[in-house]
Protein backbone atom coordinates (compact mmCIF):
# COMPACT_ATOMS: atom_id res chain seq x y z
CA UNK A 1 0.00 0.00 0.00
CA UNK A 2 1.18 3.14 -0.85
CA UNK A 3 0.66 7.00 0.81
CA UNK A 4 1.43 9.98 -1.43
CA UNK A 5 3.66 12.16 0.91
CA UNK A 6 2.26 15.84 1.72
CA UNK A 7 4.43 18.71 2.15
CA UNK A 8 4.04 21.58 4.16
CA UNK A 9 4.11 24.85 2.66
CA UNK A 10 6.08 27.07 5.15
CA UNK A 11 5.31 31.05 3.69
CA UNK A 12 8.84 32.92 4.81
CA UNK A 13 8.03 36.55 5.86
CA UNK A 14 10.01 38.63 4.56
CA UNK A 15 10.33 41.86 6.99
CA UNK A 16 12.17 40.40 9.21
CA UNK A 17 15.39 39.39 7.71
CA UNK A 18 17.92 39.14 10.71
CA UNK A 19 18.10 39.63 14.27
CA UNK A 20 18.21 42.52 16.27
CA UNK A 21 18.46 42.14 19.95
CA UNK A 22 15.70 44.46 21.93
CA UNK A 23 15.17 45.23 25.58
CA UNK A 24 12.11 44.42 27.93
CA UNK A 25 11.94 46.87 31.15
CA UNK A 26 9.66 47.38 33.73
CA UNK A 27 8.69 49.68 35.98
CA UNK A 28 10.03 48.48 39.34
CA UNK A 29 13.76 47.86 37.27
CA UNK A 30 13.46 44.38 35.78
CA UNK A 31 14.81 43.89 32.96
CA UNK A 32 14.26 41.09 30.14
CA UNK A 33 16.67 40.69 27.06
CA UNK A 34 15.27 39.15 23.76
CA UNK A 35 15.21 39.71 20.17
CA UNK A 36 12.97 42.39 18.32
CA UNK A 37 9.91 41.50 16.49
CA UNK A 38 7.70 44.04 14.54
CA UNK A 39 8.81 47.34 14.02
CA UNK A 40 12.38 48.52 15.53
CA UNK A 41 11.33 51.22 17.49
CA UNK A 42 10.60 51.92 21.22
CA UNK A 43 6.57 51.25 22.70
CA UNK A 44 5.61 51.74 26.24
CA UNK A 45 2.59 50.93 27.86
CA UNK A 46 0.97 48.88 31.16
CA UNK A 47 1.94 45.45 30.50
CA UNK A 48 -0.66 42.56 31.13
CA UNK A 49 -0.50 39.32 30.27
CA UNK A 50 -3.21 36.30 28.44
CA UNK A 51 -3.47 33.21 29.21
CA UNK A 52 -5.34 31.88 25.66
CA UNK A 53 -3.98 29.48 23.86
CA UNK A 54 -5.82 30.73 20.58
CA UNK A 55 -7.26 33.61 18.78
CA UNK A 56 -3.94 35.95 18.70
CA UNK A 57 -4.88 38.23 16.55
CA UNK A 58 -8.45 38.55 17.76
CA UNK A 59 -6.61 39.57 20.92
CA UNK A 60 -3.77 41.79 19.23
CA UNK A 61 -6.86 43.98 17.46
CA UNK A 62 -9.05 44.02 20.36
CA UNK A 63 -9.52 48.07 21.11
CA UNK A 64 -9.33 47.17 25.03
CA UNK A 65 -5.98 46.38 25.07
CA UNK A 66 -5.43 49.78 23.76
CA UNK A 67 -2.43 51.26 25.86
CA UNK A 68 -0.86 48.35 26.72
CA UNK A 69 2.07 45.74 26.32
CA UNK A 70 0.66 42.67 26.18
CA UNK A 71 2.43 39.10 27.54
CA UNK A 72 0.69 36.03 25.74
CA UNK A 73 1.26 32.95 27.54
CA UNK A 74 0.94 30.51 25.19
CA UNK A 75 4.43 29.23 23.70
CA UNK A 76 3.87 29.44 20.34
CA UNK A 77 2.87 32.70 18.74
CA UNK A 78 2.27 33.73 14.39
CA UNK A 79 2.52 29.92 13.88
CA UNK A 80 -0.82 30.24 12.02
CA UNK A 81 -0.09 33.87 10.71
CA UNK A 82 -3.07 36.20 10.24
CA UNK A 83 -6.66 35.97 8.92
CA UNK A 84 -8.78 38.82 7.08
CA UNK A 85 -11.58 38.04 9.07
CA UNK A 86 -10.06 37.13 12.47
CA UNK A 87 -10.22 40.97 13.10
CA UNK A 88 -12.15 43.08 15.98
CA UNK A 89 -11.20 46.10 15.02
CA UNK A 90 -9.01 47.91 11.98
CA UNK A 91 -5.77 46.97 13.18
CA UNK A 92 -3.85 46.05 16.51
CA UNK A 93 -4.43 48.10 19.09
CA UNK A 94 -1.98 46.26 21.44
CA UNK A 95 1.03 48.98 22.59
CA UNK A 96 3.67 46.06 22.51
CA UNK A 97 3.89 42.42 22.62
CA UNK A 98 5.98 40.21 24.78
CA UNK A 99 6.22 36.55 23.43
CA UNK A 100 8.35 33.11 23.98
CA UNK A 101 8.63 31.23 20.45
CA UNK A 102 7.80 33.74 17.89
CA UNK A 103 7.02 32.18 14.36
CA UNK A 104 8.53 33.56 11.62
CA UNK A 105 6.91 31.75 8.77
CA UNK A 106 3.32 30.00 8.44
CA UNK A 107 1.48 27.63 7.14
CA UNK A 108 -1.92 28.34 6.98
CA UNK A 109 -2.97 27.92 3.57
CA UNK A 110 -5.63 30.52 3.76
CA UNK A 111 -3.42 32.81 5.96
CA UNK A 112 -2.71 36.39 4.39
CA UNK A 113 0.49 37.49 5.86
CA UNK A 114 2.75 36.49 8.29
CA UNK A 115 2.12 38.15 11.93
CA UNK A 116 5.48 40.01 11.66
CA UNK A 117 4.09 41.89 8.29
CA UNK A 118 1.07 42.36 10.44
CA UNK A 119 3.08 43.75 13.29
CA UNK A 120 5.39 45.96 10.66
CA UNK A 121 2.68 47.31 8.65
CA UNK A 122 1.12 48.48 11.87
CA UNK A 123 4.16 50.32 12.76
CA UNK A 124 3.66 47.82 16.06
CA UNK A 125 7.23 46.85 18.34
CA UNK A 126 7.86 43.76 19.92
CA UNK A 127 10.05 41.24 21.91
CA UNK A 128 10.82 37.37 21.45
CA UNK A 129 12.66 34.95 23.08
CA UNK A 130 11.46 36.16 26.47
CA UNK A 131 11.24 33.93 29.83
CA UNK A 132 7.33 34.16 29.93
CA UNK A 133 6.59 32.52 32.55
CA UNK A 134 8.96 34.15 34.73
CA UNK A 135 7.98 37.42 33.63
CA UNK A 136 4.35 36.30 34.44
CA UNK A 137 5.02 35.30 37.65
CA UNK A 138 6.78 38.28 38.45
CA UNK A 139 3.94 40.68 37.24
CA UNK A 140 1.64 38.14 39.31
CA UNK A 141 3.51 39.27 42.49
CA UNK A 142 4.15 42.37 41.85
CA UNK A 143 0.87 43.52 40.31
CA UNK A 144 -0.07 46.02 37.18
CA UNK A 145 3.19 48.40 36.39
CA UNK A 146 3.85 50.00 33.19
CA UNK A 147 6.79 48.89 31.08
CA UNK A 148 9.08 50.03 27.67
CA UNK A 149 10.46 47.71 24.80
CA UNK A 150 12.63 49.01 22.82
CA UNK A 151 14.91 47.37 19.71
CA UNK A 152 17.06 50.93 18.89
CA UNK A 153 17.87 52.18 22.86
CA UNK A 154 19.72 49.54 24.56
CA UNK A 155 20.76 51.77 27.35
CA UNK A 156 18.76 51.18 30.69
CA UNK A 157 19.29 54.50 32.53
CA UNK A 158 18.02 56.07 28.64
CA UNK A 159 14.87 53.72 29.25
CA UNK A 160 14.16 54.24 32.92
CA UNK A 161 13.86 58.01 31.81
CA UNK A 162 11.44 57.58 28.72
CA UNK A 163 9.55 54.67 31.12
CA UNK A 164 9.50 57.47 33.95
CA UNK A 165 7.07 59.79 31.57
CA UNK A 166 4.78 56.95 30.81
CA UNK A 167 1.12 57.58 32.62
CA UNK A 168 -0.70 55.34 34.91
CA UNK A 169 -3.30 53.24 33.63
CA UNK A 170 -5.34 54.81 37.12
CA UNK A 171 -7.30 57.74 35.82
CA UNK A 172 -6.14 57.59 32.18
CA UNK A 173 -9.40 57.98 29.74
CA UNK A 174 -8.81 56.15 26.58
CA UNK A 175 -11.70 55.27 24.52
CA UNK A 176 -11.83 57.95 22.89
CA UNK A 177 -8.56 56.80 20.57
CA UNK A 178 -10.36 54.16 19.79
CA UNK A 179 -13.61 54.62 19.21
CA UNK A 180 -15.55 55.58 16.01
CA UNK A 181 -15.62 59.32 14.92
CA UNK A 182 -18.80 58.70 12.80
CA UNK A 183 -22.10 56.86 13.69
CA UNK A 184 -22.69 53.84 11.25
CA UNK A 185 -25.28 51.23 10.41
CA UNK A 186 -25.13 47.70 10.28
CA UNK A 187 -28.65 46.03 8.94
CA UNK A 188 -28.98 42.13 8.36
CA UNK A 189 -31.76 41.45 6.25
CA UNK A 190 -35.24 41.12 7.94
CA UNK A 191 -34.40 42.92 10.83
CA UNK A 192 -36.69 42.78 13.91
CA UNK A 193 -35.04 44.95 16.49
CA UNK A 194 -32.85 48.31 16.22
CA UNK A 195 -30.20 49.13 18.71
CA UNK A 196 -28.49 52.05 19.68
CA UNK A 197 -24.97 50.94 20.15
CA UNK A 198 -22.47 53.35 21.83
CA UNK A 199 -18.99 52.78 20.92
CA UNK A 200 -16.40 52.70 23.92
CA UNK A 201 -13.83 50.50 21.75
CA UNK A 202 -16.02 48.12 20.11
CA UNK A 203 -14.96 44.66 19.25
CA UNK A 204 -16.45 43.82 15.41
CA UNK A 205 -17.63 40.41 17.00
CA UNK A 206 -20.57 41.78 19.44
CA UNK A 207 -21.98 44.12 16.46
CA UNK A 208 -21.65 40.50 14.64
CA UNK A 209 -23.28 38.99 17.64
CA UNK A 210 -26.64 41.10 17.25
CA UNK A 211 -27.04 41.29 13.87
CA UNK A 212 -26.61 37.37 13.70
CA UNK A 213 -29.97 37.96 15.71
CA UNK A 214 -31.88 39.66 13.64
CA UNK A 215 -30.65 43.30 15.15
CA UNK A 216 -30.35 46.37 12.71
CA UNK A 217 -27.38 48.15 14.66
CA UNK A 218 -26.59 52.08 14.61
CA UNK A 219 -22.92 52.59 16.29
CA UNK A 220 -22.64 56.26 17.93
CA UNK A 221 -19.59 57.63 18.95
CA UNK A 222 -18.73 58.37 23.13
CA UNK A 223 -19.62 61.91 22.49
CA UNK A 224 -23.03 61.06 21.42
CA UNK A 225 -26.16 62.59 23.59
CA UNK A 226 -29.05 61.21 24.46
CA UNK A 227 -30.98 62.60 21.64
CA UNK A 228 -28.84 61.28 19.08
CA UNK A 229 -29.40 58.07 20.43
CA UNK A 230 -33.07 58.01 20.96
CA UNK A 231 -33.42 59.73 17.16
CA UNK A 232 -32.85 56.37 15.73
CA UNK A 233 -35.55 55.06 17.58
CA UNK A 234 -33.51 51.53 19.40
CA UNK A 235 -35.55 48.82 20.96
CA UNK A 236 -32.55 48.94 22.93
CA UNK A 237 -29.45 49.90 24.15
CA UNK A 238 -25.95 48.39 23.64
CA UNK A 239 -22.81 49.81 25.82
CA UNK A 240 -19.71 48.53 24.46
CA UNK A 241 -16.75 47.28 25.96
CA UNK A 242 -13.01 49.47 25.53
CA UNK A 243 -10.04 50.63 27.06
CA UNK A 244 -8.98 52.38 30.07
CA UNK A 245 -10.15 53.54 33.52
CA UNK A 246 -13.87 54.08 33.75
CA UNK A 247 -14.05 56.58 36.40
CA UNK A 248 -12.25 59.20 34.77
CA UNK A 249 -15.34 59.40 31.83
CA UNK A 250 -17.63 61.48 33.66
CA UNK A 251 -19.88 62.48 30.69
CA UNK A 252 -20.09 58.87 29.47
CA UNK A 253 -21.47 57.95 32.97
CA UNK A 254 -23.89 60.82 32.64
CA UNK A 255 -25.11 59.55 29.61
CA UNK A 256 -25.85 56.04 30.62
CA UNK A 257 -27.45 57.37 33.68
CA UNK A 258 -29.90 59.24 30.92
CA UNK A 259 -29.72 56.07 28.92
CA UNK A 260 -30.86 53.67 31.58
CA UNK A 261 -33.76 56.35 32.46
CA UNK A 262 -35.72 55.75 29.00
CA UNK A 263 -36.87 52.12 30.53
CA UNK A 264 -35.67 50.43 27.49
CA UNK A 265 -33.44 47.00 27.65
CA UNK A 266 -29.82 47.79 28.09
CA UNK A 267 -27.01 44.92 27.42
CA UNK A 268 -23.26 46.28 28.97
CA UNK A 269 -20.04 44.18 28.36
CA UNK A 270 -16.89 45.18 30.21
CA UNK A 271 -16.37 48.98 29.81
CA UNK A 272 -19.63 49.65 29.40
CA UNK A 273 -20.58 47.17 32.46
CA UNK A 274 -18.27 48.73 34.28
CA UNK A 275 -20.03 52.48 33.23
CA UNK A 276 -23.32 51.17 33.64
CA UNK A 277 -22.47 50.13 37.53
CA UNK A 278 -20.81 54.06 38.19
CA UNK A 279 -24.07 55.47 36.57
CA UNK A 280 -26.07 53.92 39.37
CA UNK A 281 -23.83 55.15 42.24
CA UNK A 282 -21.41 52.13 41.70
CA UNK A 283 -17.61 52.02 42.63
CA UNK A 284 -14.53 50.63 40.51
CA UNK A 285 -11.75 49.80 41.61
CA UNK A 286 -8.02 49.71 39.41
CA UNK A 287 -7.23 45.28 40.35
CA UNK A 288 -4.04 44.40 41.23
CA UNK A 289 -4.06 41.81 38.27
CA UNK A 290 -6.70 42.00 35.53
CA UNK A 291 -8.42 39.19 34.28
CA UNK A 292 -7.27 38.49 30.45
CA UNK A 293 -7.56 35.37 29.04
CA UNK A 294 -10.35 32.47 27.41
CA UNK A 295 -10.72 30.45 30.20
CA UNK A 296 -11.99 32.04 33.13
CA UNK A 297 -15.04 30.71 35.13
CA UNK A 298 -17.48 32.73 36.33
CA UNK A 299 -20.73 31.40 38.32
CA UNK A 300 -24.15 32.68 36.88
CA UNK A 301 -25.74 32.87 40.67
CA UNK A 302 -29.37 33.16 38.92
CA UNK A 303 -29.36 29.81 37.56
CA UNK A 304 -26.20 28.26 39.55
CA UNK A 305 -24.43 27.23 36.02
CA UNK A 306 -21.03 27.85 35.60
CA UNK A 307 -19.62 29.13 32.54
CA UNK A 308 -16.18 29.42 31.09
CA UNK A 309 -15.54 32.70 29.72
CA UNK A 310 -13.17 34.89 27.85
CA UNK A 311 -11.96 38.04 30.04
CA UNK A 312 -9.75 41.23 29.27
CA UNK A 313 -9.96 43.78 32.03
CA UNK A 314 -7.85 45.61 34.61
CA UNK A 315 -11.09 47.41 36.71
CA UNK A 316 -13.61 45.81 38.40
CA UNK A 317 -16.96 47.12 39.64
CA UNK A 318 -16.14 47.05 43.87
CA UNK A 319 -18.21 44.35 44.93
CA UNK A 320 -18.78 46.16 48.45
CA UNK A 321 -19.91 49.08 46.50
CA UNK A 322 -23.07 46.88 45.34
CA UNK A 323 -24.02 45.27 49.02
CA UNK A 324 -25.78 48.59 50.24
CA UNK A 325 -27.46 49.37 46.43
CA UNK A 326 -30.61 47.98 46.73
CA UNK A 327 -31.44 49.16 42.62
CA UNK A 328 -28.58 46.59 41.79
CA UNK A 329 -28.25 42.70 42.04
CA UNK A 330 -24.89 41.01 41.36
CA UNK A 331 -26.05 38.18 39.12
CA UNK A 332 -22.24 36.37 37.76
CA UNK A 333 -19.34 36.29 40.30
CA UNK A 334 -15.60 35.28 39.53
CA UNK A 335 -14.61 31.87 40.69
CA UNK A 336 -10.99 32.46 40.87
CA UNK A 337 -11.25 36.04 43.30
CA UNK A 338 -14.96 36.53 43.74
CA UNK A 339 -14.86 39.49 42.28
CA UNK A 340 -18.34 40.81 40.94
CA UNK A 341 -18.94 39.91 37.31
CA UNK A 342 -22.60 40.61 36.33
CA UNK A 343 -25.08 42.60 37.52
CA UNK A 344 -28.83 44.22 36.65
CA UNK A 345 -30.69 46.99 37.66
CA UNK A 346 -34.13 45.36 40.29
CA UNK A 347 -37.22 45.74 38.33
CA UNK A 348 -35.69 47.02 34.96
CA UNK A 349 -35.07 44.75 31.51
CA UNK A 350 -31.12 46.33 32.44
CA UNK A 351 -28.11 43.96 32.93
CA UNK A 352 -24.01 43.86 31.97
CA UNK A 353 -21.47 41.32 32.37
CA UNK A 354 -17.34 42.08 33.08
CA UNK A 355 -16.57 39.26 30.84
CA UNK A 356 -17.12 39.19 26.97
CA UNK A 357 -19.94 36.60 25.88
CA UNK A 358 -19.21 37.53 22.29
CA UNK A 359 -15.48 35.80 22.60
CA UNK A 360 -14.09 34.62 19.51
CA UNK A 361 -11.86 32.27 19.13
CA UNK A 362 -14.49 30.99 21.83
CA UNK A 363 -15.65 30.24 24.54
CA UNK A 364 -19.26 30.39 23.42
CA UNK A 365 -20.57 29.42 27.21
CA UNK A 366 -22.04 33.14 27.10
CA UNK A 367 -23.53 33.13 23.70
CA UNK A 368 -27.03 33.12 25.89
CA UNK A 369 -26.60 36.48 27.10
CA UNK A 370 -27.16 38.08 23.47
CA UNK A 371 -30.27 36.28 23.42
CA UNK A 372 -31.43 37.26 27.04
CA UNK A 373 -31.37 40.60 25.51
CA UNK A 374 -33.52 40.14 22.69
CA UNK A 375 -35.75 38.52 24.66
CA UNK A 376 -35.72 41.69 26.46
CA UNK A 377 -36.48 43.80 23.82
CA UNK A 378 -38.95 41.20 22.34
CA UNK A 379 -41.01 41.58 25.84
CA UNK A 380 -40.77 45.30 25.56
CA UNK A 381 -42.25 45.81 22.59
CA UNK A 382 -44.95 43.38 23.00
Amino acid sequence: MHFKSKTLNLHKISAMTEQQPAVLLLEDGTVFNGIAIGKIGTTTGEIAFNTGMTGYQEVFTDPSYFGQILVMTAAHIGNYGVHAEEVESDGIKVAGMVIKKFSDGYSRPSGMKSLQDYMVDDNKVGIADVDTRALVRHIRSKGAMNAIISSEIHNIDELKSLLAKVPSMDGLELSSKVATKEAYEVQPENAQYKVSLIDFGVKKNIVRCLADRGCHVKVFPLNSTIEDLKSFNPDGYMLSNGPGDPSAMPNSIELVGEIVKQNKPVFGICLGHQILGLSQGLKTEKMFNGHRGSNHPIKNLKTGKGEITSQNHGFVISKESTENNKEVAVTHVHLNDHTVAGIELINRPVFSVQYHPEASAGPHDSRYLFDQFITNMKNHTA
